[in-house]
């Protein structure tokens, strides 16, 4: 049995290592994907590692059948361009969908409630991109979606957010954002 791999990617992601020279490189790629070929008759055999890294590093796609292995998603350009986005207003939503067509009900949830506090809010669709929607749960330490940032930091996800409104302190944060 002989296992082969080609190294494919979509199109917005930087550079991109083949396999061989991706071990030797000091810092690893953010992004690899790759595409196994199995040169086989059993279609269940999956191998132990991809481009040297254990399986535990990688994420099989079902729709391709590809391997991506995220080393680190959030490059210092992301993370500078990430503080922009979350300063640039003062409440961003991190989002599955548009805040007009949310497309997960966590998402729909803060949308919800935001809209019923008639707060203005900026949104960035996380489904579009993801190299994004990687290094943003690097750059907030949080791993799901979605994210609500006011004032530049990181205020919570869906299940926070529904506590503090009901609690009172979301509508405390927003006030004194709204104010400042």
């Amino acid at each position: 049995m002989a296992f082969r791999s080609s190294i494919s990617a979509p199109t917005p992601l930087p550079c991109l290592f083949t396999c061989k020279s991706l071990a030797a490189k000091a810092a690893p790629p953010s992004f690899v994907s790759v595409s196994p070929q199995f040169v086989t008759s059993r279609s269940w055999y999956s191998p132990r590692a991809v481009a040297g890294y254990p399986m535990s590093l990688v994420v099989k796609s079902r729709r391709n059948a590809s391997f991506r292995c995220f080393a680190s998603a959030l490059t210092p350009e992301l993370k500078s361009t990430l503080d922009k986005v979350v300063t640039s207003s003062k409440v961003v939503l991190f989002m599955k969908g548009t805040k007009d067509f949310p497309q997960c009900g966590f998402s729909h949830t803060v949308v919800q409630i935001l809209n019923s506090l008639n707060v203005p809010f900026e949104y960035i669709n996380i489904l579009e991109n993801e190299m994004v929607r990687q290094g943003l749960k690097e750059y907030s330490s949080w791993p799901t979606f979605p994210q609500l940032y006011i004032e530049g930091e990181f205020f919570g996800g869906c299940d926070i957010t529904v506590e503090a409104y009901k609690s009172g302190e979301l509508q405390e944060a927003l006030e004194k954002a709204m104010c400042s």
